[in-house]
């Protein structure tokens, strides 16, 4: 006795029509219930539509490219009584799966409706191959199941030879080919980590006279801590400019007051207040995203990291409960902590515990940069050297002293909407002193 069923779009929210851009199946195929049967896309999501009995493959209604939307014809399987389903694990097979799983890459759909970033990216022997094929591709022979578990390890089908009848992929073929890939890898390719090849060694003493010196204990600490932020971290930096006329002039005169308590006050003393206030009112930014990447933990602290140049390298101790403390505090703990860190007199606790850090270069140059987040805090702001600008009131161009700013953000955390907002309330706090609380 043989059944027909026939598989129809179902539901897919709020879209009339969106495009196949995969057909996973062949006629002749053997399906099972839950087996993939094509592919659709959004301008949001990707989604796959399932099979919904067991059945071979009678015929296909719909091709790579088409636009279908809920009841549209996808495909007619029958119901062969008798007939062996397609290919299932045994408990043995599911414990190699898992094993080589353990090991193997899942490919990164082009989905942005969700997060794929993970806390350590995973050695990809090569670049994941989700097939997308045009219509008048061959699918290589292969059942929808084998075709999923390809792309669940990020192996290509079209580069396995199958040792089942008539060609077709097994599984174990597909495990076999992702163990050679693996075993082939380049020892280099595996150091370089991240799934990027290795910087190749080269001589240079072939082209003239060399010096060879080691890493600080600071660069070599730091380095493996910058690379994993930039490679984890989808950064956007945000350039604004923000006038600091008149907060210049009131901290000239602050000057007296600040010699007689034995301080000096610098620009990063209004800094660190401005930015407490922009925490204040865009808490996404005193934030760090949990593990997995889908809950965010706020900060009900404000605990300012300051990048200081060392004579060994970058360190960014913490001044905590920066909203608690006057100019005046902050001044002498950034002296304090300044001094401590040049003569390597910090302790592991001045080191942790930040919200969002700066980096200033203004003692230096520059008009603008771009700073790497410290992970894991979500943002970073960075300052250049002020200058004399003229700027338009409306009838005259008048000197303005001008404070380029650079805020770099983790793009999963916020977006430049937010990101504009924040670096508004920063200027507006830098252009006026009285918004910030002394």
């Amino acid at each position: 006795m043989t059944d027909m069923t026939r598989i129809t779009i179902p539901d897919i929210g709020d879209f009339d029509e969106v495009e196949v851009i995969e057909v996973l199946i062949n006629i002749g195929d053997l399906v099972a219930i839950e087996d993939p049967i094509i592919t659709l896309e959004s301008d949001k999501a990707t989604m796959e539509i399932p099979s919904p009995a067991n059945g071979t493959v009678t015929s296909i209604a719909v091709s790579i490219g088409d636009r279908v939307g809920e009841g549209a014809l996808v495909a007619e399987i029958t119901d062969d009584e008798g007939q062996a389903p397609p290919e299932s694990a045994s408990g043995e097979d599911k414990k190699i799966d898992e094993a080589v799983r353990s090991v193997t890459p899942r490919p990164a759909r082009q989905d942005s409706s969700r997060d794929e970033s993970q806390d350590q990216p995973e050695i990809q022997p090569r670049e994941p191959s989700i097939q997308t094929v045009n219509a008048s591709t061959v699918l290589p022979h292969a059942s929808p199941g084998i075709r999923r578990f390809a792309r669940e390890l990020g192996a290509d089908l079209s580069l396995i030879t199958g040792s089942g009848p008539k060609g077709r992929i097994l599984k174990q073929d597909v495990k076999s080919w992702v163990k050679q890939q693996l075993t082939e890898m380049p020892s280099a390719s595996r150091q370089g980590g991240f799934g990027i090849p290795a910087i190749p060694e080269i001589d240079f003493s072939e082209f003239g006279d060399i010096e060879t010196i080691r890493l600080t204990r600071i660069k070599k600490l730091s380095g493996p801590h910058l690379q994993r932020a930039w490679l984890n971290i989808p950064h956007v930096t945000h350039h604004d400019e923000a006038d600091i006329t008149e907060l210049e002039a009131f901290r000239q005169s602050l000057k007296e007051e600040a010699s007689k308590k034995g301080i000096r006050i610098t620009l990063l003393s209004f800094a660190i207040k401005a930015l407490v206030g922009a925490l204040k009112e865009y808490p996404n930014f005193n934030a760090s995203l949990a593990p997995g990447g889908e809950q965010l933990i706020l900060k009900r602290y404000y605990n300012i990291g300051i990048a200081i140049d060392t004579p060994g390298g970058l360190v960014v101790p913490v001044i905590r409960n920066a909203d608690r403390k006057s100019i005046f505090n902050l001044a002498q703990e950034l002296a304090d902590l300044s001094e401590r860190a040049r003569n390597n007199r910090l302790k592991s606790e001045d080191l942790k515990g930040g919200c969002i850090s700066i980096s200033s270069l203004g003692g230096i140059g520059g008009i603008a940069f771009t700073p790497i987040v410290n992970a894991p805090e979500v943002a970073i702001l960075g300052i250049s050297r002020s200058k004399m600008m003229p700027v338009w009131d409306g009838q005259n161009f008048i000197p303005r002293l001008i404070l380029p700013l650079s805020l770099s953000y983790d793009h999963r955390v916020t977006d430049g909407a937010e990101a504009a907002r924040f670096s508004a309330s920063l200027t507006r706090s830098f252009a006026d002193v009285r918004r910030l609380s002394l």
